[in-house]
């Protein structure tokens, strides 16, 4: 997959077009899958300084108040009194007001919690993107938004990229999105909310390079994206297939490790291409010599 496609379809969904199968944010025809991964977010969205509340308790009037979280995290109200709520979902401010008016005012009281403002908060692009950094996460934000943010990608990201985010038990954890399923086939359950102080790794698929030398049609460098891997039988059919002469039983390749040591692999190509054997997976910088039958 290349560059315009991926712009293509950020631009489509930025427009309020998808392709088909790909539903655009706020689109009356998207399915289930997006709603459900919205209301995900909202339920997950953990409450910090500079978020404005919106609560309402039933039949508590006094207690109906907007207020902002304060720089030390907490809010004030009738009552209770400070109440500190940084790291709370929606649903966490709830219980906790919920329990605090049990416990001294009002028996089951019905508490409901609407964030009216969403704190600035950061998550960073790395990678292969147009404009790496951090960006603010102002209210809800998916992945395909944020990476528009960063500039889209560029020609030498990879199909598969890793959302890096931390637990609330204080662990990390890496989300694998595979982003042909996402962005050809539309699968939205890819197009995740974004947390804050995630990180998102789009690795550069940089390219390598194998030599095939001897009795090949266009013998030389060869070049390969790798994450798209390469093996014996490709690099060959690059260099244009077998020569005239060519001996296919003694092919041979040499390979270079990182301790500088050197060894030979050989190859009976005809066992390969037979299927008796199975493709050899070549590395960069490897050397494929297919040597001359002299009868």
């Amino acid at each position: 997959m290349r560059k315009r496609t991926w712009l293509a379809i950020l631009m489509a969904l930025a427009m309020g077009s998808a392709p088909r199968g790909f539903a655009a944010e706020g689109q009356a025809q998207e399915g289930p899958d997006v709603k459900a991964a919205r209301d995900t977010l909202v339920r997950a969205y953990r409450i910090g300084p500079g978020d404005l509340l919106e609560i309402k308790v039933f039949e508590l009037d006094q207690l109906d108040q907007t207020v902002r979280v304060s720089e030390d995290g907490s809010i004030t109200l009738p009552l209770v009194g400070r109440v500190p709520v940084e790291g709370l979902t929606q649903e966490g401010v709830v219980q906790k007001l919920t329990g605090l008016l049990q416990a001294k005012y009002v028996k089951n009281p019905q508490v409901t919690i609407f964030i009216k403002e969403y704190k600035s908060q950061q998550v960073a692009v790395i990678g292969a993107v147009e404009k790496p950094g951090s960006f603010e996460l102002v209210g809800r934000k998916n992945l395909l938004q944020i990476i528009s943010q960063a500039g889209g990608f560029t020609d030498q990201a990879t199909d598969e990229i890793f959302i890096l985010r931390s637990r609330a038990d204080g662990g990390d954890e890496t989300i694998t999105i595979d982003l042909r399923d996402l962005l050809v086939n539309g699968n939205q359950q890819l197009n995740i909310p974004i947390e804050p102080n995630d990180v998102i790794n789009v690795p550069v698929d940089r390219e390598v390079r194998v030599f095939v030398m001897g009795r090949v049609n266009q013998p030389g460098a060869m070049t390969f994206k790798i994450s798209e891997g390469v093996t014996l039988l490709q690099a060959v059919a690059q260099a244009g297939g077998l020569a005239e002469g060519a001996k296919q039983t003694a092919v041979v390749i040499t390979r270079k490790e990182r301790d500088g040591t050197e060894h030979k692999i050989k190859i009976n190509l005809k066992d390969v291409i037979s299927g008796k054997k199975k493709d050899i997976p070549l590395k960069e910088g490897d050397v494929v010599f297919v040597p001359e039958s002299f009868w």
